[in-house]
């Protein structure tokens, strides 16, 4: 999959090891690391949501829209999918299959 950032600084944090490490620490920084090795790895969003470490699942209410990647506790990556018009099946629902470029918003605990 195609991976872009939100902004300019997070694409520069999310390609320097050093600098995730510095905010995140180290484990959390593997972590990341990880996510998105296994995002650009990935044909499409849904075989992410395949793996169950990852547990990618959408978000509701204020978040609706974006998708969220296990990291660890309480910290999730947020993603979303980098369209102008978001891949839908005729419900409605995000068509996970056809989701093949992603936006990376950033790392945060989703449960504040």
């Amino acid at each position: 999959m195609l991976i872009s950032f939100g902004t300019k600084s997070l694409g520069k944090e999310f390609s320097d090891k050093k600098i995730l490490v510095r905010r995140w620490g180290s484990e959390q920084a593997k972590k990341i690391m990880l996510r998105l090795t296994q995002i650009e790895a990935a044909d499409n969003l849904a075989d992410l949501r395949k793996l169950p470490q990852v547990r990618a699942h959408e978000l509701k209410g204020n978040r609706a829209g974006q998708i969220s990647l296990d990291l660890k506790q309480p910290y999730r990556l947020l993603i979303v999918p980098d369209y102008d018009e978001t891949p839908r099946k005729p419900d409605g629902g995000l068509d996970w299959d056809k989701v093949k470029a992603v936006k990376v918003l950033g790392v945060e605990d989703t449960h504040e």
